[in-house]
């Protein structure tokens, strides 16, 4: 493959051998990728060589999404592959989400030739000012002698300090030079260097609030996840210490078990009543990995007042940024708890007793049962689809992906995790299309595993084309439809927000999925009736090869419980409330009864 080899590991390649070369050196298995002209240099490498599996997707999308969902499931960093122009232009949407969500992915881009860079050339775009605001950091290399340390330096920035996206553009003319390649280093030449030890004097300071706090909560995020299965198991064993109630972000699910006797759900506009009355009624808030955003707070001037905050976080914007805390500890969250699990450990003497008051309340909110849904005999509703379909699948520790809308929150609801790492969502950008080649990522990393996208009938067909890709390298990814022939979530705030003036959220030319499944060599499950659910679920469970459930569900359930916007956490609409104000009269423009 190359030559002049030295005693340093430096060598000399072409650009697109040096590529191959640095996925190789670190630890890439798989990458997913569309090829082009500005990189068919770097695919003609790929092609030459087994250590690396290339997975085609059918749109670039779905090759970020992909690999986030790689990266999410295994906690190492999804890589994408894709041409000039539109093919870095599709990639916009993955980056931002993963942006947004922490998520290390490392993408490169062709670019064309360097002496065409700025004349308009064919397929020519600004890829580092296009993608300079939705990534940690991208490069754009004009010398072949630097592509390799830059490349390196690449997977060290998108999987240190808060994780995130990067972008590395590399010209056609570079791919074809020669240079010399060197190896990564051990700590690569770079000016970022996060920090993540936290200052031990504010740790103490955290564990002495904490320890006089009567009614105190956890507040855990996706940083949790992000920082390892080390900080998992520290926060639960934190929790077992202090006996303090947890409740997390749609991100942070897994980090503490849902059956963890503390557990008190999800919280934020759609969580259970208990985590939201809880947050704002605590007077001594420990955040964890997570940044207090819009979902979270609810209205800001009226989120948890009279609390006193702690916040641990890796990424120092994250501090400060949308509420002000009392104690901020800026550090990665595995060493941080490390810390504060032994400073506890050593000068707290808790006395759970003294939380039997705040965990009595806590009781109370609790009997409000805020995720109870009617049932009904004829139709198959959302709610029970995903506790069935959790029932019928929990002995098998799927991991769960979904697309973005009344599904998604239903899922996050009704399906409990146990583990970190196994549930896999859009939260922060909220990309519709993103569970579909994502359940494709996490299915390439665990080629076991049963992996099941939750979707929504609009959502799936945002990126619908990779079950090509899913079908082609034998990835049998389930993909279960709560189909209410809507965007649920649209529908619901045009019901209760704009006078139940449904402009264009229904589907009304809706594709047949067990056709659509049957034309892309998968297999096509319909079920329109309870009675036959677990018999469905069971069959999709069974099925060898990649699987589109229809569940047909009512068409006109809400998701509820609901923090309406701009008000506080004391303000949320229950089942049962938001029947009788809000949604009891409402009738869908076919005429159709809600159920």
């Amino acid at each position: 493959m190359s030559n002049g080899q030295n005693d340093t590991g430096r060598r000399e390649m072409t650009g697109a051998e040096m590529v191959v070369q640095a996925l190789k050196d670190n630890g890439v298995k798989h990458i997913f990728g569309y090829p082009g002209g500005a990189v068919l240099p770097i695919y003609d490498e790929i092609f030459q060589q087994d250590d690396v599996e290339h997975i085609l997707v059918r749109h670039e999308q779905g090759a970020g999404h992909a690999a986030e969902g790689y990266a999410r499931s295994t906690g190492k960093a999804g890589v994408m592959l894709v041409t000039s122009g539109p093919g870095a232009t599709n990639a916009v949407t993955p980056l931002q989400d993963a942006l947004m969500d922490s998520i290390p992915l490392v993408c490169i881009t062709g670019q064309v030739p360097t002496t065409l860079i700025g004349s308009d050339a064919f397929q020519e775009c600004d890829t580092v000012g296009i993608t300079r605001p939705c990534t940690k950091h991208n490069w754009l290399v004009k010398d072949v002698n630097d592509l390799a340390k830059t490349l390196h330096e690449a997977f060290h920035v998108a999987t240190t300090g808060r994780p995130g996206p990067v972008v590395v553009d590399i010209p056609k003319d570079v791919q074809f030079a020669r240079g010399v390649y060197t190896p990564p280093q051990t700590a690569p030449r770079t000016s970022y260097h996060p920090q993540v030890q936290g200052d031990l004097d504010r740790v103490k300071e955290a564990v002495a609030l904490l320890a006089n706090a009567k009614r105190p909560i956890i507040y855990s995020g996706g940083g949790v996840i992000n920082s390892g299965q080390e900080a998992s198991e520290l926060l639960r064993e934190l929790v077992e210490l202090s006996g303090f109630p947890i409740t997390s972000t749609l991100m942070g699910l897994g980090a503490y078990p849902a059956s963890g006797k503390n557990w008190l759900g999800m919280l934020g506009m759609h969580g259970t009543y208990e985590a939201n009355m809880a947050m704002h009624d605590c007077d001594v808030m420990l955040c964890i990995g997570a940044r207090f955003d819009d979902r979270i707070t609810g209205r800001l001037d009226a989120f948890s007042p009279g609390s006193k905050k702690i916040h641990i976080d890796i990424d120092p914007s994250s501090i400060n940024k949308n509420v002000r805390v009392d104690i901020p500890i800026i550090g990665d969250v595995g060493h941080v708890l490390e810390d504060l699990v032994r400073l506890w450990r050593a000068t707290v003497k808790a006395d759970k007793k003294a939380l039997y008051p705040w965990w009595e309340q806590i009781a109370k909110w609790r009997a409000r049962d805020s995720l109870a849904f009617k049932t009904n005999d004829e139709v198959i509703m959302p709610q029970y689809a995903i506790q069935r379909l959790y029932e019928l699948t929990k002995h098998r520790d799927p991991f769960i992906t979904t697309e973005v809308g009344q599904h998604q929150m239903w899922a996050a609801q009704h399906f409990h995790f146990e583990k970190p790492h196994h549930w896999m969502t859009s939260g922060g950008l909220g990309t519709m299309g993103y569970g579909l080649p994502a359940a494709l990522g996490v299915q390439i990393a665990h080629r076991d595993a049963l992996v099941i996208d939750i979707a929504g009938d609009a959502s799936i067909q945002m990126c619908i084309q990779e079950m090509s890709a899913a079908v082609q390298f034998d990835a049998p990814i389930k993909i279960f439809i709560l189909n209410n022939q809507y965007m649920g979530m649209v529908r619901q705030w045009q019901q209760l927000l704009h006078g139940n003036r449904l402009s264009h959220s229904y589907t009304e030319a809706m594709p047949d999925f067990v056709k659509l499944a049957e034309a892309y060599g998968a297999h096509g499950i319909r079920c329109d009736k309870p009675a036959n659910l677990d018999d469905a679920i069971n069959e999709m469970i069974s099925v060898k090869k990649p699987v589109i459930f229809d569940c047909r569900v009512a068409t006109l359930a809400n998701c509820f419980p609901m923090i309406p916007s701009g008000k506080a956490h004391n303000e949320m609409l229950l089942p049962d409330e938001a029947t009788d104000e809000a949604v009891a009269n409402a009738i869908d423009a076919k005429g159709r009864e809600l159920v």
